[in-house]
């Protein structure tokens, strides 16, 4: 049974490259969430949200926001109360994209969790969301336990689809749970 403390789940789709496989997982991810009580989604695509790279003169830490942009991604990630990265692995590190998204604010992700569901190659992304940690440290994210890896992406998804084997359901069945029970522990901390 989930336990059901979280209010707002943000899905993040961590790359931008046109092509992408993080898009049909992520798409994978909104489904198995929306199927678990408890959780209102805010579905968000980097590439969509298109956010320029860091061009606030001020450090997110002051808050002293002077975009529209900055305005608008301040107040989703504000509202939501625990985060899934859907992100790949490159060149043994994450994506500069989903690095600048998470670099934008400061505040906004205090004691706050997050989960991965990671994509590559052999490593299945294990190395991008390892080299990550010590930025979700330094905002104040509170990474799960649960991380759903998938090796080998390039032959996962066909026909701009993702179909998930049963222990990559089982992981990101924990990984919701997790997120939820988290949630509501670290709500008073923030």
């Amino acid at each position: 049974m989930l336990d059901c403390y979280v209010n707002k789940l943000m899905i993040v789709v961590g790359s931008v490259r046109p092509g992408r496989a993080g898009l049909p997982v992520a798409e994978w991810v909104n489904r198995a969430a929306a199927e678990a009580a408890g959780f209102e989604i805010d579905f968000v695509d980097l590439a969509e949200l298109a956010l320029p790279f860091m061009d606030e003169p001020n450090h997110p830490a002051k808050r002293q926001y002077t975009k529209p942009h900055t305005f608008a991604w301040s107040e989703r990630v504000d509202a939501a109360d625990a985060f899934i990265f859907v992100t790949p692995e490159y060149n043994h590190s994450y994506a500069p994209s989903l690095a600048n998204a998470i670099d934008f604010l400061s505040q906004e992700w205090w004691r706050k969790p997050v989960g991965f569901v990671s994509y590559g190659g052999v490593s299945a992304g294990s190395r991008g969301v390892a080299s990550i940690e010590p930025v979700l440290t330094t905002v104040g994210l509170v990474k799960a336990g649960a991380n759903v890896e998938i090796p080998f992406i390039g032959t996962r998804v066909v026909d701009g689809a993702f179909e998930p084997n049963e222990k990559e359901s089982a992981i990101l069945g924990k990984l919701l749970a997790e997120l939820g029970t988290l949630a509501g522990a670290l709500k008073p901390l923030r």
